[in-house]
């Protein structure tokens, strides 16, 4: 492959995604159990990193919205390397407010590297039907990052040996993709790249940012909280291997959720997702079992990124007709809904000692926005 083949910036985009997402904003949620076990952070101050997390999303989606297709190169190599710093950072930190700060610069950095890659990929290389292998970097950097922790902590690395690992090899990976993205700019891009041709008629912008910010509040308690839930209802099940399903579902599903979007359209492909994406995240409400949260793992990892790889192309092809960095605006209500996410299942739980309420929220937004992609859209 060289720097400039469609199948070469494909991965290099997708290599961004592992970093900036995959290890950088959701690495935490398998590291999490072990930091508490290890008396690093509380499960109260594991929640304010996460919610502090997903304000640096908000920020970082803030700044992008100047993002532009033509610098986005640049932009995901900074994303890249400020993730993989922020990783290595952690693994010598004692102090929990100053993890939670880092935890929030890591969250701007995860949101740069959201809108970066897409805008580069989707729009400067012109490759709209390389969305799902992009998307898919997610998963396999939430899977491939979960078995390395398992691997690390079964050859008795602590947590920050493990944060010190992650680091290592997001630079790795970021050295990859740097030479394809570094030479890539607007003028090396083929007239000939393919055009995604998916069913947009009349969607409106403003109920997709709605419903997308409605997606983020119900995704992110299961993501942020299910290896913890692991931990506690199943203490000899590893709970990182939970994670890796979560990782592995997510990452073959933005295939199908980009096949079914081109045969049934926007509207539809995202009611099913996120009717799929409701029942996984209510399954250990109901079955508190080594089953259940299998299920729920492999049900929300099939369907999260798939709610990216629908609503984010659609948002570009938008985009085009208004002349606005729709994606940015999408990633901005996606972040209002993770801030809020960790804060309502925190006071539910003082509430009720259990995350049981927080499950139920998070299924009824995802339903709710389930209904507005086939009400309002």
């Amino acid at each position: 492959m060289n720097a400039a083949s469609p199948l070469r910036s494909a991965v290099d985009a997708a290599l961004v995604m592992l970093i900036g997402m995959g290890f950088g904003r959701f690495a935490f949620t398998a590291l999490y159990p072990q930091m508490v076990d290890e008396g690093l952070i509380s499960l109260a101050e594991g929640s304010w990193a996460a919610s502090v997390n997903y304000a640096g999303y908000l920020l970082g989606a803030l700044l992008g919205m100047r993002a532009r297709a033509a610098s986005a190169h640049r932009l995901c190599l900074w994303a890249m390397l400020g993730t993989a710093f922020c990783l290595a950072i952690l693994g010598v930190l004692q102090s929990a407010p100053v993890l939670i700060l880092v935890r929030g610069v890591a969250g701007v950095f995860s949101a740069l590297a959201m809108i970066a890659a897409s805008l580069w990929l989707l729009e400067q290389r012109r490759q709209a039907r390389s969305a799902p292998l992009l998307y898919a970097g997610v998963g396999v950097g939430i899977a491939v990052s979960a078995e390395l922790l398992a691997l690390g902590a079964w050859a008795g690395l602590r947590s920050g040996g493990l944060w010190l690992l992650l680091g290592g090899v997001s630079l790795l990976a970021g050295l990859l993709a740097a030479r394809g993205l570094a030479a890539s700019g607007p003028e090396t891009v083929s007239d000939s790249q393919p055009v995604d041709t998916a069913p947009l008629a009349a969607v409106r912008p403003a109920p997709l940012v709605m419903l997308y910010g409605l997606a983020g509040f119900g995704y992110i308690i299961t993501a942020t909280y299910l290896p913890t839930l692991v931990k506690g209802a199943l203490p000899d099940l590893d709970p990182a291997h939970v994670w890796a399903v979560f990782g592995a579902g997510a990452a073959p599903s933005c295939f199908l959720w980009y096949r079914l979007h081109h045969r049934i359209g926007t509207r539809r492909a995202l009611f099913w997702n996120l009717l799929l994406q409701a029942i996984g995240v209510i399954v250990p409400v109901f079955l508190a079992n080594a089953a259940g949260y299998l299920l729920s793992a492999a049900l929300v990892g099939a369907t999260f990124t798939g709610t990216v790889t629908i609503a984010m192309p659609a948002a570009q092809r938008i985009a085009r007709l208004t002349n606005a960095n729709l994606a940015a605006r999408m990633t901005l209500a996606y972040g209002a809904g993770q801030i809020a996410g960790p804060l309502v299942a925190g006071a539910l739980y003082r509430h009720s000692h259990s995350f049981s309420l927080s499950l139920v929220a998070a299924a009824t937004a995802l339903a709710a926005a389930g209904v507005m992609s086939l009400l309002a859209l």
